[in-house]
């Protein structure tokens, strides 16, 4: 096949959007890896195996390539439509399959290694935000497009999982602590079918506001459970339920529960969205911590 001109690849990129994705086959991931730390299956063909490296050898650095179902676009739509003589690259995620549950919680922002892509949501594709790669804007211009997010709130959404990928909030060491049994109830009790289950599934996100810093020696905490809506056909019962939660977060040492509510996203002031913090439901991550 004849080479694209950049005029060409230019033309082909103005179609593509941050969200987009290929399905193209014989798609492949491309990474570095220490040869002594892949399997054989991942051996390079041009290289035969090797033995395993002692502690005094040199790492091998070699590049690894596995085959992916697809590849999402993570580039902002307006560098991807850029020249590619300016900016010949774009930054690319491979598609991945889940559970439906989980492509569920990938839909709702419970899941920050993943974004959700809603063209491939129905086959349980998403996109795995752990493993990125640059690709040629000329490359890019030989897959098939398929239109990844097809409204403007779906492509907004789209935007947030990535940049709550890499702005997510490292919580103190002791307020993970504190927070374990809350965490591991919520997480367990999510996917459960009782009443408990059905609130959680309907919750978009919980923040938690520290007062008057998280590095001050005693700290107030401000909670916001804002829901979707109310969970159908079963009755709403909120307040006790929160009680509940707010019951397994252990306080003590520095910190203490100021209040604790629940609400939809309207009823959040901005001031008090912009000075809380995410709590991600599935991960509480300390700076260490994936």
């Amino acid at each position: 096949m004849a080479s694209r001109t950049e005029g060409a690849i230019n033309r082909v990129l103005r179609q593509w959007r941050q969200g987009d994705v290929t399905l193209d086959e014989g798609l492949e991931f491309i990474y570095l890896a220490d040869r002594a730390h892949i399997s054989a299956r991942q051996e390079p063909d041009d290289k035969p195996a090797l033995s395993p490296k002692t502690e005094d050898e040199m790492s091998e650095v070699v590049p690894v390539s596995d085959e992916i179902r697809g590849a999402a676009v993570l580039t902002q739509t307006c560098d991807v439509i850029r020249d590619c003589q300016t900016r010949p690259f774009v930054e690319v995620a491979p598609l991945v399959r889940l559970e439906a549950h989980v492509v569920e919680e990938v839909r709702r922002l419970k899941r920050p290694g993943f974004a959700y892509v809603p063209a491939t949501a129905p086959e349980g594709l998403v996109a795995d935000l752990d493993r990125t790669m640059t690709v040629q804007k000329a490359v890019v211009a030989s897959w098939t497009r398929h239109r990844g997010c097809r409204t403007d709130q779906e492509a907004r959404d789209f935007a947030t999982a990535l940049s709550r990928k890499r702005s997510r909030f490292a919580f103190p060491d002791d307020f993970v602590q504190a927070a374990k049994d809350f965490q591991r109830h919520i997480v367990a009790a999510t996917s459960k079918n009782t009443a408990e289950g059905a609130h959680l599934r309907v919750l978009r996100e919980v923040r938690v506001r520290a007062a008057p810093s998280w590095d001050n020696t005693t700290v107030e905490l401000d909670w916001w459970f804002i829901k979707e809506n109310d969970p159908l056909d079963i009755p709403a019962d909120w307040s006790a339920l929160v009680e509940q939660w707010i019951g397994r977060f252990l306080q003590s040492g520095r910190f203490l529960v100021n209040s604790q509510i629940v609400c939809r996203l309207q009823d959040i002031t901005a001031q008090d969205y912009v000075e809380s913090d995410h709590l991600d439901l599935d991960h509480l991550t300390l700076p260490t911590q994936r």
